[in-house]
């Protein structure tokens, strides 16, 4: 049995008897297709030798499609037109550029997705693939600097966030904003029969706890905070737990308590008064969100783009650090 593509004819007829159909002229087909009307008709000659039938009644000074041709033109034109679409979805793919940006789960939840529009309205040819992962905020272990992916592929570039304290030998390392961790709430939690006015006053509410806090070991918890704020007598641990940062955030803004997390990844939330930071004192932490982007990717255009880009965005939170960092 022949298989499908023995049994076309070949394409420059196909698209010669497209032509020649439509027009009703082998000369203006011709001109369409930037050939000699003679070859337009060499081409129509092979496809009714290849199919075994005639096409046209060349009549005086017209053609006329014969009844076969009339059955066949709707499809060959569907085909002609199915495969242009295709090539052409090719070309875009290849004038295109992908990108994986690898992130913690809530940096890419809180801070990146939300403004991902900016990106692609400045840059529409660059595809992108967000990958929120765990691994991309850092362990100490034995004080050692934490390595770069070693299996990353050179045709699909990426670039990484990472929590940590920003060694990461064989990339280009550009701190994005340090970690400064605040209560949050919701604004409905500052009125009622305890308003928060001050940090002693967290035993009347519920504290929202974050699970990975304690499986990381590099963020400040309650405990830390209270201890940084000098109030004594409050059980840090009372409270529910919850297994990501933005679930905790999410029942934070639902009013069913308070927080702690980082500032500037809810900045958004705050400007909308959604969250309110009822004390703005901070807790410290160790690790700070950087951009790392392996030396092979670094010329990469759509690689360049987004860091220009991540740069700019994440400005303004590394003026507010400057400011509010004493002089030396």
């Amino acid at each position: 049995m022949a298989r499908p593509a023995e049994r076309l004819p070949p394409l420059n007829a196909l698209r010669a008897f497209e032509a020649a159909a439509r027009l009703l002229s082998f000369k203006k087909a011709a001109k369409e297709l930037h050939v000699t009307p003679g070859a337009v008709s060499h081409q129509i000659k092979l496809l009714e030798d290849h199919l075994g039938f005639a096409l046209f009644r060349r009549l005086t000074r017209a053609l006329e499609l014969t009844p076969e041709a009339h059955a066949m033109l709707p499809k060959v034109r569907e085909g002609l037109e199915n495969l242009a679409e295709a090539v052409e979805r090719v070309r875009a793919r290849q004038a295109s550029y992908a990108l994986t940006v690898m992130t913690p789960p809530n940096f890419a939840a809180r801070w990146l997705v939300p403004r991902l529009t900016r990106f692609t309205e400045l840059q529409p040819k660059v595809e992108l693939h967000i990958a929120s992962r765990l691994a991309m905020i850092d362990e100490r272990e034995n004080g050692h600097p934490a390595a770069l992916p070693a299996d990353t592929p050179e045709e699909a570039p990426i670039v990484m966030v990472r929590f940590g304290e920003g060694r990461y030998p064989g990339g280009h390392v550009d701190q994005l904003f340090s970690a400064v961790y605040v209560p949050v709430c919701s604004p409905k939690l500052l009125t009622g029969a305890h308003p928060l006015r001050k940090p002693a006053d967290l035993r009347f509410h519920t504290l929202l706890h974050d699970q990975t806090v304690a499986e990381e070991g590099v963020r400040p918890d309650w405990q830390d905070w209270f201890q940084a704020v000098g109030v004594d007598g409050v059980d840090a641990s009372r409270g529910p737990s919850f297994s990501n940062a933005s679930l905790a955030l999410e029942a934070a803004i639902e009013g069913m308590g308070v927080a702690l997390t980082m500032k500037p990844l809810v900045r958004s939330e705050i400007q909308a008064k959604r969250l309110v930071v009822p004390f703005d004192i901070p807790a410290p932490a160790a690790f700070s969100y950087y951009l790392v982007t392996p030396e092979a990717s670094a010329q990469n255009p759509a690689v360049a783009a987004f860091r220009e880009w991540i740069l700019a965005e994440t400005a303004p939170e590394r003026g507010r650090e400057a400011k509010a960092t004493p002089p030396v």
